[in-house]
């Protein structure tokens, strides 16, 4: 397998940890073999690798009983694609480095303002293996569920996450179940707040092109770095032990410009093909965003709400543009193809 440079030297030479974004069977191997030590997976990337392996699937298939529906069929085939990458995981999982060895799965997407019942998902395909990260929204009601996961002990990540008042709502979710565990006397598991930072990019362009504004493509380009940067200093300054996970990627500067960062960084192949023409191998976390271009993208009311602590309020989140956006593709180009796969 080639050898990608750049992956090679995030993995083992920053303090940033590489997690492969994918499902597919020969992607994985190819991602571990440069320096990734654990996998991201949501609704739209379990259906894909069901799709198009279904050679390699087919055996792994007869453990599913046939004839389940709806949600619990989503489930099954979620926990048998998951269960699969968990074993594969455990070797890394049991050295016991934080961060390390774990494969995502996401709760319900068509349950985004429900807590009761994603708790209750989560806790299901907790079961599937301890080195499972259960992903939960971050709306007002997945925050609230996130705070509950973390008190039980549960591996747990906050995606469909765009803006810093979101990661830092996760953060604060994350120290209250934290306290409650420990008063339970329960060891609190891995805790990740995702910032979706390409798909930032992509809404704010077309909110640009709506608004006919004057912010160029070079400035939209960066408007999810801004963003992260300013939640990453945030949660230094606060001592946050959540850990950041820019995700989304729409190209190669979404990693170079974060490289060296304390956080678990979700790459998909597509991302890491890009990263291969990298040759600077610099660790750029601490270099600022030009003041010119904040300012230029603080004219968007959208970039605001993005990259102000306190641009949105906790029920705020869910009408949030991209959010919207991103709910819908985990709906109909996830959770709704694998419920209508056939095995």
């Amino acid at each position: 397998m080639s050898t990608n440079t750049y992956l090679s030297w995030l993995s083992s030479n920053t303090s940033s940890i590489y997690w492969h974004d994918s499902a597919v069977k020969a992607q994985q191997e190819a991602a571990y073999s440069n320096g990734a030590s654990g996998m991201t997976t949501n609704p739209f990337l379990v259906g894909a690798t069901l799709n198009s392996n279904k050679e390699f699937w087919a055996e792994q298939l007869k453990s599913i009983p046939k004839g389940l529906k709806g949600e619990q069929k989503v489930e099954a085939l979620m926990q048998l694609v998951v269960g699969y990458y968990s074993d594969i995981n455990m070797p890394l999982y049991q050295n016991g480095v934080v961060g390390k060895g774990y494969v995502c799965a996401q709760t319900n997407p068509l349950k985004t303002g429900d807590a009761d019942h994603m708790v209750k998902q989560a806790k299901r395909l907790a079961k599937t293996a301890e080195n499972v990260v259960i992903k939960l929204p971050a709306t007002n009601a997945g925050i609230e569920a996130y705070e509950e996961c973390v008190a039980s002990g549960l591996n747990v990540a906050a995606t469909v996450s765009f803006t810093v008042p979101q990661v830092l709502a996760v953060a604060e979710a994350r120290e209250r179940g934290k306290q409650r565990a420990l008063v339970s006397g329960i060891a609190p598991g891995l805790g990740i707040a995702v910032m979706m930072i390409g798909r930032l990019d992509d809404y704010l362009r077309d909110v640009a092109h709506d608004q006919r504004s004057s912010v160029s493509e070079s400035d939209i380009t960066t408007a999810g770095i801004a963003c992260m940067k300013r939640a990453y200093s945030i949660f230094n300054e606060k001592g946050y032990d959540t850990y950041l996970m820019p995700a989304g990627c729409r190209g190669a500067n979404h990693i170079t410009e974060l490289a060296g960062a304390k956080m678990i960084m979700s790459i998909s192949p597509k991302i890491a093909d890009l990263l291969m023409d990298v040759t600077d191998l610099i660790e750029k976390i601490n270099n600022p965003v030009d003041q010119k271009i904040i300012d230029r993208l603080l004219t968007l009311s959208e970039f605001r709400k993005a990259y102000e602590p306190d641009g949105m309020k906790r029920e705020d989140f869910i009408t949030f543009g991209a959010t919207n956006r991103t709910t819908d593709q985990f709906i109909n180009d996830g959770w709704n193809v694998i419920e209508s796969f056939s095995y």
